[in-house]
């Protein structure tokens, strides 16, 4: 007896077990939200906080027997960074060092990650570097300081070639480098932003890197002051705003007209605010993900000023050289510097 072969149903796709990486990326961007208070959603994320703290408690207890090397350079290591995810003012805050010790007559070189920059080897930045080999940050550091600056994934390797390249190197400034053990440093700086610690969880069930409190030579408030303890610091924005040209305009120019505003940091809303504070007339806003590249932006309003802050400038004016920056003005208090002068110039390493 002959059985005949019946055609099968058409496949329909199998649901993969694990959702897609853009829904994963779109629940991380909502993350922040819930970090502020303790909800179900820190619970639920509980279990993934220990796992994460875990990690971080072996991985320094591999330091600390010395079976992960701390490498130390011929140079006084200065780290700024801070303990909570995101943005905290740690560019700012390292520009600001560097201007000071050069003002002072060291020799200052900056390492640093580069992040959002589209190339993996390690680089020297230089004039001509682009965005896509050096980073935004890094480049905004080496225009304002104009120190070396190399950026690269080991922050060790970076330090090295500085060193070997500019051997009268006597200070090196870490650009984000609080839980990048192995680099050895002398003088550890936390910044800390508004958000303070959050809700005091660990990722991904707060905001925070490693636990606190922690130790520290220095914490600095980068806005306003969460904590007791520390200094604080004052935020403003120039009261001009920079062409690609170098021209300058003034903001009480600008602000008798309706601008557009774009960005792309880790919390654009802060600059939004102090444009707002400022009584600019923002007939739109676009807040990008922190170091876009803008290739999928286009003004909304091209007939309206163009306004971002320096570190979007340096991408923007690549597709959009009519944009104008307005600088930051950062400024820790007297006492931040007299405490941090005296821990320089008592580290062992002090030239």
């Amino acid at each position: 007896m002959a059985f005949r072969k019946l055609p099968l149903p058409p496949s329909k796709p199998v649901s993969p077990l694990l959702p897609s990486p853009k829904l994963m990326m779109s629940w991380l961007q909502q993350l922040p939200q819930y970090w502020q208070s303790t909800s179900a959603v820190t619970l639920v994320l509980w279990p993934l906080e220990l796992a994460y703290r875990l990690t971080l408690f072996v991985r320094k207890q591999l330091y600390a027997f010395g079976i992960f090397q701390s490498h130390r350079v011929n140079a006084t290591v200065i780290v700024v960074g801070n303990v909570v995810a995101g943005g905290g003012g740690k560019t700012p805050l390292t520009v600001a060092i560097v201007q000071r010790l050069t003002q002072q007559g060291f020799k200052v070189g900056v390492v640093t990650r580069g992040y959002g920059r589209k190339q993996s080897e390690m680089h020297v930045v230089s004039a001509n570097s682009s965005p896509r080999e050096a980073g935004d940050e890094p480049l905004l550091i080496h225009q304002k300081c104009h120190v070396p600056v190399v950026v690269s994934a080991s922050r060790v390797e970076a330090a090295q070639h500085l060193l070997q390249k500019f051997p009268d190197t006597q200070i090196l400034v870490f650009d984000d480098g609080l839980q990048h053990w192995a680099l050895a440093r002398d003088l550890e700086i936390c910044v800390m932003d508004a958000q303070g610690i959050g809700n005091g969880h660990l990722l991904p069930a707060g905001p925070l890197r490693e636990p606190w409190p922690r130790a520290t030579h220095l914490l600095l408030h980068t806005q306003k002051r969460t904590l007791a303890e520390g200094y604080a610091s004052i935020r403003t924005l120039s009261p001009v705003a920079i062409s690609k040209s170098g021209v300058q305009t003034p903001l009480s120019e600008l602000k008798l007209n309706p601008v557009e505003v774009v960005s792309g940091i880790a919390k654009p809303h802060a600059f939004i605010q102090m444009l707002q504070e400022l009584g600019m007339q923002i007939q739109h806003q676009t807040a990008l993900p922190d170091h876009d590249d803008f290739s999928n932006w286009h003004a909304k309003h091209p007939e309206c000023p163009l306004l971002c802050t320096e570190k979007d400038a340096i991408k923007l004016w690549q597709t959009h050289p009519h944009a104008l920056a307005v600088p930051l003005i950062f400024e820790p208090e007297d006492a931040f510097w007299q405490a941090f002068d005296a821990l320089v110039q008592s580290s062992p390493r002090y030239h």
